[in-house]
């Protein structure tokens, strides 16, 4: 099962009330950095920009950037992909909510399968902790535990497979902006397994292991600035910039240029 297909998990997800305060305060820095980034690339291009959402989930980015009249004027389409039934329904809900939807288009989409979108973007966003969702399809959630060998993530094909697809997608000079993304240490492990243990779930991952996972078929991974650049081969080093987006190393942001 996708783990965004199960309603329940999903509404806890998206609910303040079970998100930690790491979580919330990682929540809207994330969106902070985000609003200088696109005001950035606008000033840049000086006209408005077209954005892909991948992993759009209720459409939060969104709807935050249409409450805000100067930044909303600075998207000229927003398209936003997802692969499960449950965010669709939530995102269109919001843009048909907001009044939004002659500019915010809702797709469902596998993001392994981004090069069947024919358009091109200034931005691409993937945002609060989803490029670390994208697990190996061989992972088994269900046999995975402590007695396993642990799961070697000096490489990530399907990260990779995403996001070169992604950057075929973009305009020259336009950028992916990757974030809120885990900072791969101890502190920060132990505060993802509070935030899934607070959600309900029960967590079959260990200290040695550079990613959550749970029975719920949860997964997030945690990166390190070295396992992005050999992630993104395609990618000039120099062409990658890294923004914390804390003082305690949980959380940061990355942005690739085209």
């Amino acid at each position: 099962m996708n783990m965004y297909d199960n309603e329940n998990t999903v509404q806890k997800s998206f609910n303040d009330k079970y998100l930690s305060d790491d979580l919330l305060q990682a929540q809207w820095a994330e969106f902070t950095a985000l609003k200088k980034a696109i005001a950035e690339i606008y000033q840049k291009k000086g006209s408005p920009l077209t954005l892909l959402d991948i992993g759009i989930g209720n459409a939060r980015i969104a709807r935050h950037l249409s409450a805000i009249p100067e930044m909303w004027q600075m998207i000229e389409h927003y398209d936003g992909t997802d692969n499960a039934e449950t965010c669709i329904k939530l995102a269109k809900d919001t843009a048909k909510e907001l009044q939004i939807e002659d500019k915010l288009k809702i797709y469902l989409l596998e993001a392994t399968h981004l090069d069947q979108l024919s358009k091109r973007y200034d931005v691409i966003i993937c945002t609060w902790f989803t490029p670390g969702n994208f697990y190996p399809d061989s992972f088994a959630f269900d046999k995975y535990n402590d007695n396993c060998t642990r799961l070697d993530l000096s490489h990530n094909e399907k990260f990779t497979n995403i996001f070169s697809k992604a950057y075929s997608l973009l305009h020259k000079n336009g950028e992916i902006i990757l974030g809120a993304c885990y900072i791969d240490n101890d502190n920060t492990r132990k505060k993802q397994e509070q935030s899934y243990i607070r959600m309900g779930m029960k967590i079959i991952t260990n200290e040695n292991d550079s990613f959550i996972a749970t029975k719920e078929n949860f997964w997030s991974q945690r990166f390190t600035e070295k396992k992005i650049k050999t992630y993104l081969p395609f990618v000039s080093p120099k062409k990658i910039d890294f923004y914390l987006l804390d003082p305690y190393n949980y959380a940061m942001q990355i942005r690739i240029k085209k």
